[in-house]
């Protein structure tokens, strides 16, 4: 790949993100020692297909299957397996095919016999992909709840929190309902923390479950960020910041990333986490990744900076982009950035100009990514 002034930072992002693939995790955390032969695979989440399909690579194709994924993630990396069903399912606000898929999920788990051992895969997005409303809670309220919660500026862990309270399989009573003798859950991490009971809202939450259980974080955001560090040091770069660091109102984090970067000596700056943006009534395009970016490229202006924000997941906000890369010559026009991010309207701006970035399916979601490289890199 050649370097310009998108490829460096993007290349950077992509060996992060490559690194936390579900397909690779799952297969990695299977053949490392462990023994466990599931009669039962269920993944449910963004990545539900690829880590079914990791799974697959290193059981065979023996285990009756399950995979709920939202719609264009499940790609054809189980076509050629019979025994597994896959279900598209609605994200970021759930609609009746999560009703359709919360049911699913709730007689698959607990049809399963007594001598039976269970595999789950669980990744982010499967708050809204199943769901089954406690009695009293329609598909409308539970629509217009999470409507408001996502454009209120709230942090995933409380969204979540509310979520499992209404919610007959989440916050670990789907596991509380399998009669089975062990069940091993594997998770790909898309929180702060990186606790079972918040992913997903608890789907894979084995607190309440009567069997032998273990859990394991096989990719999370600490993999991807380390995955990046190493692939910049090893073309030449000096790391000089790897943290996970991007908690709270995207605003300051933004001025807190920019002081970092203007005051900072030549290399290259590594952060992740999920910044929340408070959104206006009728918000425009863009996600948190593209307001992030383009409100940095504001402040950055003339300088010798280059960065890329963008989910993990390959999306940010209502479309198919993951995020942005700018640098010190994006922002031309400082009032129409101000009213871009006053109308929360990042995306129209940015792609306009070319700045909005497309990774395309990543098969993982670990948050979100930012990398910036200040002057050369520091390289030699």
């Amino acid at each position: 790949m050649s370097e310009n002034v998108h490829d460096a930072p993007a290349s950077i992002w992509f060996a992060g993100v490559d690194a936390v693939r579900g397909d690779s995790a799952v297969a990695a955390a299977l053949s490392a020692g462990n023994s466990f032969a599931p009669d039962y695979v269920v993944g449910v989440g963004k990545a539900a297909t690829s880590m079914c399909a990791g799974a697959y690579r290193h059981l065979g194709a023996g285990p009756t299957g399950l995979a709920i994924t939202a719609t264009g993630y499940a790609g054809d990396e189980l076509a050629g397996l019979p025994d597994i069903d896959v279900i598209e399912s609605s994200h970021p606000i759930p609609d009746d095919r999560s009703i359709d898929a919360g049911r699913r999920l709730r007689d698959c788990v607990s049809a399963m016999d007594r001598e039976s051992r269970l595999l789950l895969l669980v990744s982010g997005g499967a708050s809204a992909l199943v769901e089954l409303p406690e009695d009293g809670t329609t598909l409308k309220k539970l629509r217009e709840l999470n409507e408001r919660w996502i454009s209120s500026g709230l942090s995933i862990d409380a969204i979540n929190a509310q979520r499992r309270k209404l919610s007959q399989i989440k916050g670990g009573r789907l596991l509380q309902r399998f009669r089975g003798t062990s069940v091993l859950i594997y998770a790909i991490s898309d929180v702060e923390g990186d606790d079972i009971a918040v992913i997903g809202s608890g789907i894979g939450d084995p607190a309440l479950a009567r069997c032998a259980n273990e859990v394991k974080i096989v990719a999370s955001n600490r993999h991807a960020r380390q995955a990046a560090a190493t692939y910049a040091a090893e073309n030449g770069y000096v790391v000089r910041l790897n943290e996970e660091s991007l908690y709270g109102d995207v605003t300051e984090i933004a001025g807190r990333l920019v002081d970092t970067l203007t005051s900072g000596a030549p290399g290259v700056y590594i952060w992740g986490g999920e910044p929340v943006v408070t959104l206006p009534e009728r918000p425009g395009k863009g996600g948190r990744n593209q307001f992030l970016a383009l409100l940095i490229a504001s402040k950055i202006v003339g300088r010798d900076i280059r960065l890329i924000a963008a989910g993990t997941d390959g999306l940010d906000g209502a479309s198919s982009v993951a995020g942005a890369v700018v640098h010190g010559k994006t922002v031309d026009d400082d009032f129409a950035v101000k009213d871009s991010l006053l109308r929360a309207d990042s995306g129209t701006w940015l792609d306009e100009r070319g700045a909005t970035f497309v990774s395309g399916a990543t098969g993982t979601n670990v948050m979100d990514l930012v990398v910036a490289i200040v002057g050369n890199g520091g390289r030699a």
